[in-house]
């Protein structure tokens, strides 16, 4: 970490997110290693910016669980990438809950980062770039990034895109992706006000190591939605995010509502090489009858009713 005196995470939240606490059970959790280390792995490895250490968070649960293991010594032999885990849950709030205890889980993992951040060449600034775990962004992303923080550098602040991509692991289908009119470059004509859950957010050191303050700082922001709400916004221009699709997302299939443009032959070739994915084997897990009332769900407008009907379904229907 030489050029830019900073700390920057790339911060995978794998397990501990969303309803039946965070977890599916063995083959899903096996499923999302799979995804991760063929698609998002390879994305992250394809930056031309190495100044990032990746942070995986998981539950305490997962301490000992020989999946996690196993991830954590394939991460350990890649040279020239730096990885942490944590073991206190998600760092950021969980929407999926009314009164979640966000504050409990960042006094139980900030202490132990904090201890590892101190191998870490110093900096008295950190960036926390969201990074999920079946997901990827171009290989720039990181660069971009950096450059759109030191370009006006504020203590508080979020940085991202507003349009991406979205892929079909099964496939490797790929089309755009955007919250904002994707038949122009016009990023003032927004289709939503939605914030997609891909930024990054800026700390004085001090503030993100201890976990009030850090608590105080990010608002929180209960949904990534809010961001707009809690700090400035600064948006990068272009498309710099993948959604990825597989049939075990939580929310997001590939006909969403926000899909635009098919990519065919050689813009969607470069743009598979841009995410560093080109020679990727295409991921296919079961569809079973979740995905297929998600489906549905995400070609209704005005769903949020239905969600929550949707999500009172029996967990017996529940991927595993």
């Amino acid at each position: 970490m030489q050029k830019y005196e900073i700390i920057h995470f790339l911060y995978t939240p794998f397990t501990g997110l969303g309803l039946h606490g965070g977890y599916r059970g063995h083959k899903w959790l096996k499923d999302r290693i799979r995804i991760f280390k063929q698609y998002t792995l390879p994305s992250i490895l394809n930056q031309t910016n190495k100044n990032f250490v990746l942070w995986i968070s998981w539950r305490p649960e997962d301490i000992n669980n020989p999946l996690v293991e196993q991830l954590g010594e394939t991460l350990e032999g890649i040279r020239g990438l730096t990885t942490y885990f944590t073991y206190g849950g998600i760092c950021f709030w969980d929407d999926k809950y009314k009164d979640d205890n966000l504050q409990e889980r960042l006094t139980k993992t900030l202490p132990h980062l904090a201890e590892g951040m101190k191998t870490l060449p110093y900096s008295d600034k950190v960036l926390m770039t969201i990074q999920p775990s079946d997901d990827m962004y171009i290989d720039t992303a990181v660069q971009d990034i950096q450059d759109k923080y030191f370009k006006d550098p504020q203590d508080k602040m979020a940085i991202g895109w507003r349009k991406g991509y979205i892929m079909n692991y099964a496939t490797k289908e790929l089309a755009e992706y955007s919250t904002v009119d994707w038949t122009t470059d016009d990023t003032s004509t927004y289709h939503t006000n939605t914030i997609p859950p891909f930024f990054t957010i800026a700390f004085p050191r001090e503030t993100f190591e201890d976990p009030d303050m850090h608590y105080k700082h990010i608002g929180p922001y209960k949904s990534h939605e809010d961001i707009l709400d809690i700090m400035p916004y600064e948006t990068i221009p272009g498309r710099g995010f993948c959604v990825g699709t597989h049939g075990a997302n939580i929310s997001t299939t590939f006909n969403h509502r926000y899909q635009g443009k098919m990519l065919k032959g050689k813009e969607k070739e470069r743009m598979l090489f841009t995410f560093g994915v080109y020679y990727s084997d295409p991921v296919v897990i079961r569809q079973g009858f979740r995905y297929v009332l998600r489906r549905v769900l995400n070609m209704l407008p005005f769903n949020n009713k239905i969600r929550q009907l949707y999500h009172l379904i029996p967990n017996k229907y529940k991927i595993l």
